[in-house]
């Protein structure tokens, strides 16, 4: 009897056990009932299915957060956290809703986060709701008929302020809704760096440590704010500023939010970013950002650290090392550097030379004194006996300033910036006289390292002199002086490529006797076509590897400058809609470059060809178009390099076996530096039919004049027709024009290649030829940038603005002879279509 008791006890327990384990794993939808909860491995998805809530670790962390990310989106994106300051050590933990309150408990139910605080209505009746915008609601549902709102995500944002959101002010309650940066990339602790709106100047302002003010939007004008002029209504975004008695805040919703995703972030680097992404793009792509400039965050670098624009890195004074190297390993430079010493003001030295000499760009954010000296000798002895003192600079017209604590905000030296010396006060004797001591041990060992490499070098050197020698008595005489040719070109190689350069060019040598036998010698058999810049071959390389080789032409006009520029471009520069360069040789007769090989050849081969033509459907193209802009968005805007290609052409378009698009072909390309976005140049060079009307005539190039060769090179796309030829006898109208033509006449439908008709989505495609008309007007401040070309041509439902009128729409048709030179078979990229212009005209 007793046994038959235990058993159903057993079975009681087992039911239970069960009932509890099914209830946890049955919760679904997009709402967390009362006493239903989310743990580990459960998640809730908004109705629409764009958001997901449940439990994550961010980056390498072993932390467990509660937080509300993007369904479906790689990688993980988070937009809100609830325990961002209190993580938890596992993710036994219950999200749950009890007495009225959603409450965050861990595995000793001990209360980690709860959306209410305070005195709390027990009776009533609470569900959390998790909404398509992002939002998560607690409702109050007592009142079926209309459910209260207690508390919404919304009102409490972390990082990621979400369009419906409202960054701003209550003035009942005088709390702000404040965006927080993460501390790093594996803890979204709340940084350093914020994000709020003054409701006074009705305006965004940027903070470090909720203090010092670096960056301000300026005010909201109804359409704009003064200082971003990024942020203003257009196509996309609807701006907005609501000021009445109860808050102020700004908000901003998506005019086509079934097509384009987007969110303004406060980044872990101390800027704000508006970022999208768009069906049919599996990327996240930067709408705008500010600071422009890295360095323009305040105290980026910490203190005692020096920010570089260029490299976007950060370094340390001399005598001053990272605080936490694991930090910096992580690039977060919030700890800044400290002295690799101690400084002791009762034990200073009296040597009035015990300052580092600094060359930066920037001073200090401010400094604690100015004083008026004579000389510089003076300014010195002023730090030098206060012992707080930590830097001085003298300005030269006798004004002294100095810095006691910390210092913050200052730059590297830039090729075009303004030299400014800070002297920084050295560490005290003792910790001099360990660091001569520590560096007297360090120069021992290397001293004792380098000799016994020295012998080991020196003995293999003998060993391989004696190889060598036997190798050689069994071969021809000259074969040895043939080696020592090859290793003597390849140094000399080196050095002429690395001249004049700040940084060596981290590129393969190849020697030319092993470009030759990979091509047999150049063979036409192994010909693959002819550029503008000579000929390219393909070579069969160790290990059957196949590598595109592009030799220098001596009739190019091009010469050793392109070559280099081509090299240190493209070394520095990864995207995958560029070509990638494998490696160079040079030497006195011979200039060549190797590149992946794109079995497909150029775009030009498929478009022009009237059998070709035919394997390229919509779709490929609407692809094609699409992997050239993001290549262009890259060099414009993303790359930390500005590039301006100047020589953007379908020929410069090659296809690799998938037929994905990579632009090449970068021994024109120019780098404009920082917010420089246009430069000027006496030698104008490029390809007729493809450069712009303020390149060609004045020398004035930009990354507009990139955007209008991309518009010449969507129309030659859609219309399989090059932009050089002749439309119409009587008129004598290039592709331009003609693409003008039947746009004015409603007829652009007429434009499209007859092979395409019927795969063609036509609605795509008079888009393309719209987006293709803009970026082909005369005023290049009417024409788009590359971002705003990917998001027309991801996005769905956009109203576009209506074209101008091209540039070199009408050109007179001079002679029978002339009209005949359209059907000319232009497949490569040589003097008869590439012009070089000395001066601007």
């Amino acid at each position: 009897m007793e046994m038959k008791n235990n058993y159903s006890i057993l079975i009681v327990v087992v039911q239970f056990l069960c009932f509890s384990l099914s209830s946890n794993l049955s919760l679904g939808g997009d709402t967390i009932s009362a006493n239903e909860s989310v743990t580990s491995g459960q998640t809730i998805i908004s109705s629409g299915g764009k958001f997901e809530l449940g439990f994550f670790k961010p980056g390498s962390s072993f932390k467990y957060y509660i937080g509300i990310w993007y369904k479906d989106f790689y990688p993980q994106t988070v937009v809100w956290i609830a325990n961002r300051d209190k993580p938890l050590d596992d993710a036994d933990a219950n999200l749950i809703i009890i007495q009225g309150n959603l409450v965050l408990l861990d595995k000793l139910e001990n209360s980690i986060w709860s959306a209410l605080a305070g005195n709390i209505n027990r009776n009533i009746s609470v569900t959390a709701v998790l909404r398509d915008d992002g939002n998560l609601i607690l409702h109050d549902i007592s009142n079926s008929s209309t459910p209260l709102i207690l508390w919404q995500s919304f009102d409490y944002p972390t990082h990621t302020f979400l369009p419906g959101a409202k960054l701003g002010y209550d003035k009942r309650t005088k709390r702000k809704q404040v965006l927080f940066s993460w501390k790093n990339l594996n803890d979204p602790a709340p940084g350093l760096y914020s994000l709020e709106m003054d409701p006074e100047h009705a305006q965004i302002l940027l903070k470090w440590n909720r203090t010092k003010e670096y960056w301000a939007s300026g005010s909201w004008n109804g359409r704009i704010f003064s200082s971003v002029p990024e942020m203003r209504l257009n196509y996309i975004f609807n701006y907005s500023y609501i000021d009445n008695e109860n808050e102020s805040y700004f908000t901003y919703s998506l005019y086509n939010s079934s097509a384009i995703t987007s969110r303004l972030i406060m980044d872990v680097s101390g800027r704000i970013m508006q970022q999208t992404w768009m069906n049919g793009i599996i990327d996240w792509n930067l709408f705008w950002s500010q600071p422009r400039e890295n360095c323009e965050v305040y105290a980026k670098c910490g203190a005692f650290g020096v920010c570089d624009n260029a490299n976007a890195s950060c370094s340390c004074l001399s005598s001053f090392k990272p605080r936490s190297d694991r930090e910096w390993n992580a690039n977060d430079y919030s700890g800044g550097c400290v002295r690799e010493g101690k400084q002791q003001c009762d034990t200073i030295s009296k040597d009035k030379d015990s300052f580092w000499m600094n060359s930066i760009m920037t001073l200090p954010a401010s400094q604690d004194t100015n004083i008026t000296v004579g000389e510089a000798s003076q300014c010195r002895s002023a730090c030098f006996n206060n012992c707080f003192c930590t830097a001085y600079t003298y300005d030269g017209s006798g004004t002294c300033s100095i810095w006691t604590g910390d210092l913050f905000n200052l730059q590297k030296l830039s090729k075009n910036g303004r030299e400014r010396t800070i002297f920084v006060k050295r560490d005290s004797p003792e910790a001099q006289t360990k660091g001569k001591k520590s560096m007297k041990i360090k120069a021992i060992l290397s001293s004792i390292t380098a000799l016994m490499f020295l012998v080991i070098a020196f003995f293999c050197y003998i060993y391989y002199r004696r190889r060598t020698t036997k190798r050689t008595d069994r071969r021809k005489g000259t074969q040895g002086a043939h080696t020592s040719h090859w290793h003597k070109v390849e140094g000399e190689a080196k050095v002429l490529m690395n001249e004049n350069s700040d940084e060596a060019i981290d590129v393969p040598y190849f020697h030319l006797e092993t470009i030759l036998a990979a091509t047999d010698n150049f063979s036409n058999a192994n010909k693959l076509g002819r550029g503008g810049f000579g000929p390219v071959y393909k070579g069969i390389f160790p290990g059957e590897k196949e590598i595109a080789v592009k030799t220098l032409s001596s009739h190019s006009g091009q010469g050793i400058d392109e070559f280099k520029n081509e090299v240190t471009l493209i070394a520095k520069l990864q995207h995958r809609n560029l070509v990638r360069l494998l490696g160079y040789c040079i030497n006195a007769t011979e200039q060549i470059l190797l590149y992946e090989y794109m079995p497909n050849k150029s775009l030009d081969t498929f478009i022009f060809d009237g059998t070709l033509c035919q394997l390229l459907d919509w779709k490929k193209r609407y692809d094609i178009i699409l992997g050239i802009a993001r290549g262009l968005s890259y060099l414009h805007h993303d790359s930390r390099l500005r590039i301006i290609h100047r020589d953007l052409k379908t020929s410069n378009i090659l296809l690799d076996e998938e037929m994905n698009p990579k632009i090449s072909d970068f021994g024109l390309a120019r780098i404009v530096e920082g917010k420089v976005t246009e430069a000027n140049t006496k030698k104008v060079v490029g390809t007729y039919g493809y450069m712009s009307p303020e390149y060609a005539l004045d020398g004035l190039f930009s990354i507009k004049s990139d955007v209008f060769s991309f518009g010449v090179v969507v129309l030659e796309i859609i219309s399989g027709r090059r932009n050089t030829g002749f439309y119409q006898s009587e008129e004598a109208l290039n592709l331009l024009g003609y693409a003008w033509k039947l746009w004015t006449e409603e007829a652009e439908i007429q434009l499209i290649e007859k092979s395409l008709l019927e795969s063609c989505n036509r609605s795509e495609a008079i888009k393309c030829i719209n987006i293709a008309l803009l970026c082909v007007q005369e005023d290049p401040n009417d024409r788009p940038n590359m971002l705003d070309v990917i998001l027309m041509l991801g996005g769905e439902g956009i109203n576009l603005q209506q074209p101008n009128r091209p540039a070199f729409v009408l050109r007179k048709l001079t002679s029978s002879k002339s009209s005949a030179s359209s059907s000319k078979q232009y497949t490569v990229s040589n003097n008869q279509v590439t012009i070089t212009v000395e001066e601007g005209r």
